[in-house]
């Protein structure tokens, strides 16, 4: 193989290489089979364009419309002109397919469902990848170069994955990928150097042998390429886990912890804030889980998935936690004391199979849960973390938690909080505006205590202060959008949420925001359904002697505690030892799912089973017939296309040697001649092109010459060559025998004469199968002519001279 065919095949090892990092995130994996065909087609065209050769330039171009072409005919095949050439409808598809490629990111936890719009944003960056790669590396010879964009397709897994997903045991693959680039890229460097240095040893007469020039010996340098790698790589791999420091390196996942031991892991939250709106705007309320509980104030019952303790002028977001194996009895919140009125509820949690989440939606404080599978406590959050991959999908659990019941005498009597907590949770950031402190002090002048500050906070937002509930106002997240916010008077949670805790901070006031889901809508059956719409963002502020306490400043949302109305009611629990009348102390099969479910919902199991009184046999008939047979005959195109000149040239191999009984004058010209061209086209096939103004016997001498056979080859070629002339000009030409193993010797001896790359086209691709071109060109000039003998008079226009 040339130097340039191994180092495109090396760019499409690495690029596929790198992309298995993505594997995690999406299931199926039958994506990367997709991608996989479609980068060979993409460098096959690459390395064909360089053969022409074309100008560098054009071969990327060339690569590139194919690219678009084939993602064109796989994605967009029904709005393409003649089902791949990308026009308008085609384009504007597919940019509505990434667009909701993107919704779909944003939406779905790892693994996400290899939906359309996931499956182009793949297979499309793959490509893209693969290209930049193969015009670095490849086109213009520079493999260092190309390291960044696979390090770029391995740094997008690590980033959507948090970690997890693209593990250090893909990392050293798309590593090993590129260091075998740098390798076929050195080779071929010192391939072309023309002598080839083998290192300091020495000659057999004692002399120093810089220099060898036999080619049979090892590479130095290849050698030292080798060793500079491993040992980098070695370096990379073992540096990060000597140092403890370093643990959350570029190796070092960021997930939940390896589950081994007790405390062991770390946490770095994945910010939940990025589908909330998205879920907010959904057109469906799906339902993502349902629950039943003893509570007599389901009203409270928020389900909270996680803390955002963090605030650093751009973002909210969890701090790095250690965590924990799960207690059997989780301790009691932090700051809370004897004299506060808590009762103990029981609730049990059913999630949906499409609800896919690292964090186990709990109501807040949890003491105990029962649940299976993989999980991690982290204690100062009080949340459990999927380990090991562990998600909420289809989990079933218990949990025990309290329903805290402060009075506003004890709130307004709170005590100072301790100065770690305060040093930790009042941190503002520089770029907060002023305004922020300001609005803070004006709205809570007068105020004689934290608890009255904090209820004058929500009042203002939730109904004082003229704000508007607005779910498409654009949900930043840093100091800029808290003052646009503090102007316009118009956002969701989210704004509502992060502003309240961020004046708090301002008023030296613990504060943290809380994600999580609303109390959900009850069912006719008793249990309660959790859906999108239901996501939700709230405030925590800290109260010593009470903890971290929920305040609601989101109007039309959840509903303010009851610790904050002047004239509400205490709530209280059932009796824990027993659920409420009508309840169920166990989880119900499946939610119930919502009569307005997309039909298209139902049948992927999103919206949960229906309630019925009896099991119905499954309803979905699957793939349509007609979508597989389509499905079928493409992937049977992509397969047998590229394998159509090897199948015909057999073809016209077999039919030419075949031998004929007749012993005519005609039979035997249709035998010497076959076999002549036969020759003749095995001989192009191996890069010997045919020259048609030559005579048979010098055409011999040439393919003689150029095709470099040995003695019995060349005694073939001209004894078939003088069999061409008995046929073509004697008068009554001499059946010739033989002639079948004659060309099976010239054809032995052309492939043993030829490179391996040449052998290969040869069979794969042959050069003369153009002259199927001819055969078909033929053939519609002579249907043509029939056409035109027999319809003409009829279907012929007037010529210019006729009036």
């Amino acid at each position: 193989m040339s130097g340039r065919g191994r180092l495109a095949l090396c760019a499409f090892t690495a690029t596929l290489l790198a992309a298995g990092s993505m594997l995690p995130l999406v299931d199926p994996t039958g994506w990367i089979l997709q991608a996989a065909v479609l980068l060979a087609i993409q460098s096959g065209v690459g390395a064909l364009a360089r053969r022409v050769p074309l100008p560098r330039l054009l071969i990327v171009a060339a690569q590139f419309l194919v690219t678009l072409v084939l993602l064109t005919a796989v994605f967009a095949r029904e709005q393409a002109v003649v089902g791949f050439l990308p026009g308008p409808e085609a384009v504007r598809h597919l940019a509505e397919l990434l667009r909701a490629g993107a919704d779909d990111v944003g939406q779905y936890a790892i693994p996400a469902p290899a939906t359309a719009g996931i499956r182009l944003m793949l297979v499309g960056g793959v490509l893209l990848i693969g290209l930049a790669v193969d015009t670095l590396a490849v086109t213009f010879r520079s493999a260092a170069p190309a390291g960044l964009p696979l390090l770029a397709l391995y740094s997008v897994a690590a980033g959507l994955s948090g970690g997890g997903g693209a593990g250090w045991l893909w990392f050293l693959l798309a590593a090993c990928g590129y260091l075998l680039l740098l390798l076929a890229e050195g080779r071929d460097r010192i391939s072309q150097w023309g002598r080839v240095f083998g290192g300091a040893g020495r000659s057999p007469s004692g002399a120093a042998a810089g220099l060898d020039v036999s080619g049979g010996r090892a590479l130095a340098p290849v050698r030292t390429g080798r060793r500079i790698g491993a040992l980098a790589l070695g370096i990379a791999v073992a540096v990060p886990a000597a140092l403890p420091a370093l643990d959350g390196g570029f190796l070092a996942g960021t997930g939940s912890g390896n589950g081994k031991g007790r405390g062991g892991g770390t946490i770095s939250a994945v910010n939940p804030l990025v589908s909330l709106q998205n879920n907010l705007n959904q057109p469906e309320n799906r339902e993502v889980m349902s629950y039943r509980t003893n509570s007599r104030n389901p009203q409270d019952f928020y389900l909270r998935i996680l803390a955002l303790d963090q605030f650093n002028g751009s973002e909210w977001r969890a701090s790095r936690r250690s965590l924990k194996d799960v207690p059997k009895r989780i301790p009691g919140p932090d700051g809370l004391s004897p004299d506060v009125a808590v009762t103990e509820i029981r609730s049990n949690i059913s999630s949906s199979r499409s609800y896919q989440q690292s964090y186990l939606p709990l109501p807040y404080p949890a003491t105990e849960v029962k649940i299976g599978g993989h999980w991690r406590y982290e204690p100062a959050g009080r949340t459990l973390v999927g380990d090991r991959g562990q998600t909420t999908s289809g989990a079933r659990y218990e949990v025990s938690s309290l329903v805290v019941q402060p009075t506003a005498d004890q709130l307004a009597a709170a005590p100072d909080a301790p100065s770690e907590m305060l040093r930790e949770y009042t941190k503002v950031p520089g770029s907060l505006p002023e305004v922020v402190k300001k609005t803070a002090d004006r709205l809570t002048k007068g105020a004689a205590n934290n608890y009255e500050r904090a209820v004058k906070l929500q009042n203002y937002f939730a109904s004082e202060g003229g704000f508007s509930y607005d779910t498409t106002v654009t949900s930043g997240t840093g100091s800029a959008a808290i003052g646009r916010f503090l102007k316009e008077k118009r956002g969701f949670c989210v704004h509502y949420s992060f502003t309240m805790a961020a004046m708090a901070r301002t008023l030296g006031i613990p504060a943290r925001v809380a994600v999580g889901f609303t109390p959900g809508t009850v069912q006719s059956n008793g249990a309660v359904s959790v859906g999108l719409r239901d996501a939700h963002a709230w405030p925590e502020l800290y109260f010593e002697g009470v903890g971290w306490t929920r305040f609601e400043p989101t109007p039309t949302r959840g509903n303010a505690p009851g610790y904050t109305r002047q004239d509400a009611p205490s709530g209280s629990a059932a009796d824990p030892s027993l659920p409420e009348q009508g309840a169920s102390a166990a989880p119900s099969a499946a939610p119930s799912a919502s009569e307005s479910c997309p039909a298209q919902l139902r049948k992927q199991g999103d919206c949960g089973n229906a309630a019925a009184s009896a099991a119905a046999g499954p309803t979905d008939s699957g793939t349509p017939t007609s979508t597989v047979v389509w499905v079928a005959l493409a992937a049977l195109v992509v397969v047998t296309l590229p394998l159509l000149p090897m199948v015909w040239r057999v073809r016209v191999r077999k039919r030419r040697l075949a031998s004929s009984a007749g012993r005519t004058p005609a039979d035997v010209t249709a035998r010497t001649l076959a076999a002549w061209l036969e020759i003749i086209d095995s001989a192009w096939d191996h890069g010997v092109e045919p020259d048609d103004s030559q005579t048979p016997r010098k055409t011999a001498a040439r393919v003689v010459r150029l095709g470099q056979l040995d003695t019995e080859a060349a005694a073939a070629v001209h004894r078939v060559a003088g069999a061409v002339e008995q046929v073509l000009y004697a008068p009554q030409p001499l059946a010739g025998a033989g002639f079948a193993e004659d060309v099976q010797t010239v054809r032995n001896s052309l492939r043993i004469s030829a490179d391996r790359f040449s052998r290969i086209r040869a069979v794969v691709a042959p050069r003369s199968a153009i002259r199927v071109m001819d055969a078909l060109a033929e053939r519609r000039s002579a249907v043509g002519g029939r056409w035109a003998a027999r319809w003409g008079g009829w279907l012929r226009w007037p010529s210019r001279q006729q009036s």
